[in-house]
């Protein structure tokens, strides 16, 4: 708790709901924004800025349980290290993208890391949620056990909303042990479709396959096809699949390699914070997008250079906001989406007035519909309508 005492706690649950409050009478619109990692993402940064930074600190950490219990302004690298200290992790591997993240923001933005597509998203740790919604009302959803719940959960529903249906006060999170072993394996000369094609049928198979990521390597000399996977879990199981996929990628003519794990962490860390050489903007005007696919999508038909994650299902790439109508279709062509994740200042200043091209895939009517009635029920004053999701 750092020092703060449950009153002191109190005062600041209050001063939150007493500003939802008074911005519903005055039908102004709040930005809630915890450490601002996350700033670059989203339609607009409409409203006035309200942090939630001040209700923090980790509330109950039950290791036999495997759940945290933490305040939303609680910093995420804090509760990180605590639960280290235990021989435990948040196992979705979520992206900080700054040193001020918060996990408040972590379940608002929704955002997973290499390890998503083997152990689930955000929303499937999340076990319970308190928050403010709209007319500064204090609720409380789903509690610290898995369980059944019929209609909306609403606790998991918090999971990529960007703050526009209440403020995210307090969260319970499932927690899993560090696991016992870990490899990663570097298969160097796969091109893209028998990386994608090799991926595709590890998966099929009883493997510890917990992360993957392809590029074409502009860096090595000469530039090459690489492919990276990471292994996790026990000893044996791992030990075994390192010597089944190392077989299989060589039948396919991969230079294969086993690479120390205390040097690949790092690059492991750079691949989830976007710090790796691929992710550097290569022209002012480029914006870099976020393919969301289906995992076993072939090679899809895009004149760009990508970044393969998640054994397939998310693939990143630079491109011009032109590119949209394009990037839009070929990814629901195979059943996905597209996001314009990350864009220059001054193109996301130009953005916010002209609306010329969503930062999210428009929605279906049904869906739009309910996300409609949602915000209605939550937050009826448009205390949070900030229009970051779009109109």
């Amino acid at each position: 708790m750092r020092g703060v005492t449950i009153s002191g706690m109190q005062e600041q649950l209050n001063t939150l709901k007493d500003a939802v409050r008074q911005a519903a009478a005055e039908r102004k619109v709040l930005r809630l924004r915890g450490g601002g990692t996350k700033d670059f993402l989203g339609q607009s940064l409409q409203g006035e800025v309200l942090d939630t930074r001040s209700y923090a600190g980790i509330i109950s950490h039950e290791p036999t349980e495997l759940v945290i219990t933490v305040r939303a302004g609680t910093p995420l690298a804090e509760v990180e290290a605590a639960l280290a200290t235990k021989g435990q992790s948040l196992a979705f591997e979520p992206p900080h993208f700054g040193p001020g993240a918060t996990v408040g923001g972590l379940v608002a933005a929704g955002l997973s890391g290499p390890a998503r597509a083997s152990v689930g998203a955000v929303r499937d740790f999340i076990l319970g949620a308190r928050f403010i919604n709209g007319k500064g009302e204090d609720l409380t959803f789903g509690g610290q056990v898995m369980k059944n719940v019929a209609g909306y959960d609403v606790s998991r529903l918090l999971a990529g909303s960007w703050g526009t249906l209440g403020i995210i006060t307090e969260v319970s999170l499932k927690v899993l042990p560090v696991a016992p072993a870990e490899a990663t394996l570097m298969c160097a000369g796969l091109a893209q479709a028998e990386a994608l094609e090799l991926l595709h049928r590890w998966g099929g198979q009883p493997l510890p396959l917990n992360a993957s990521a392809w590029v074409h390597d502009t860096t090595a000399q000469p530039a090459q096809d690489m492919l990276f996977v990471r292994l996790r879990g026990a000893v044996a199981a791992v030990e075994s699949a390192v010597g089944t996929m190392k077989a299989d990628a060589q039948a396919l003519g991969a230079k294969v390699s086993r690479m120390d794990n205390a040097q690949v962490a790092a690059d492991w860390t750079a691949s989830r914070e976007q710090t790796l050489p691929f992710f550097t903007a290569p022209s002012d005007d480029a914006c870099l997008w976020r393919l969301s696919l289906p995992q076993t999508v072939p090679v899809i038909d895009v004149p760009y250079a990508q970044y393969i994650e998640w054994q397939g299902a998310q693939r990143w790439l630079w491109a011009l906001a032109s590119a949209a109508a394009q990037l839009r279709k070929a990814a629901q062509r195979v059943g996905g989406h597209a996001t314009l994740f990350r864009q220059s200042a001054d193109r996301r200043a130009s953005l916010a007035m002209t609306q010329d091209e969503p930062v999210f895939s428009p929605m279906s009517e049904a869906l739009q519909r309910i996300q409609r009635n949602l915000q209605q029920q939550f937050d009826p004053h448009g205390v949070f309508a900030t229009g970051r999701m779009g109109a």
